[in-house]
């Protein structure tokens, strides 16, 4: 993957919510105006890969409380010039994690959700925002999640205690998502369908 790839991906996803659009919208015009934008060291803004992980049933999702932010999140990270910015969410999901990269199950190639958020300055590093890029991740939840030195903890929340760990506005809309997709697995609808996922982008859930 390279820039024009993630243009694609960014030109493909579409979504009902409005702060999201306009944070598509931002980093489509970001990434199209720069040549470097998966190096960290690009400031003030780089683009960055995560991972919102769900368990099969889709009532559960997995979090993290971040080491240097202090805050909990979805697993993810740095590019580190790595242009296949779905390959650095998966990598990152495994090694935050702690599980074997064959038990995790990308859902579909598509993205997930679009969040551009700030970094405060820190002893890390001055201040600057993170173009997130996120695709959806499926784990057994019954698996043990080892984690590493990058998080404090990590958990499996039931969706409706999510955003009592992270009450911004991006986790809102990931849960939100999430309990669409749920409804219509509910309803019967295979999610390794090809039509199940055509059927979510035409509805704005992605």
């Amino acid at each position: 993957m390279h820039r024009q790839e993630l243009l694609g991906l960014l030109t493909r996803h579409d979504t009902r919510f409005m702060d999201e659009a306009s944070f598509v919208a931002r980093a489509r015009a970001f990434v199209e105006a720069n040549t470097d934008v998966f190096d960290r060291e690009h400031l003030p803004a780089h683009v960055t890969g995560s991972a919102w992980v769900v368990s099969p049933d889709f009532s559960q999702a997995l979090i993290m409380h971040h080491v240097k932010q202090n805050q909990w999140f979805q697993p993810g990270g740095h590019a580190d010039g790595d242009a296949d910015i779905l390959r650095v969410a998966l990598r990152e999901t495994a090694e935050e994690t702690g599980i074997d990269p064959e038990h995790v199950q990308l859902l579909t190639n598509d993205v997930f959700d679009v969040d551009i958020h700030v970094i405060p300055g820190s002893e890390h590093g001055p201040w600057h925002e993170h173009i997130d890029i996120r695709f959806l991740v499926q784990i057994d939840n019954r698996l043990p999640v080892p984690g590493n030195d990058e998080s404090h903890e990590v958990l499996w929340v039931d969706l409706r205690e999510a955003s009592a760990y992270n009450n911004n506005r991006s986790t809102w809309r990931m849960v939100e998502k999430t309990r669409r997709l749920r409804s219509a697995l509910m309803h019967g609808e295979p999610v390794d369908s090809k039509n199940f996922w055509a059927a979510r982008r035409a509805e704005g859930v992605m």
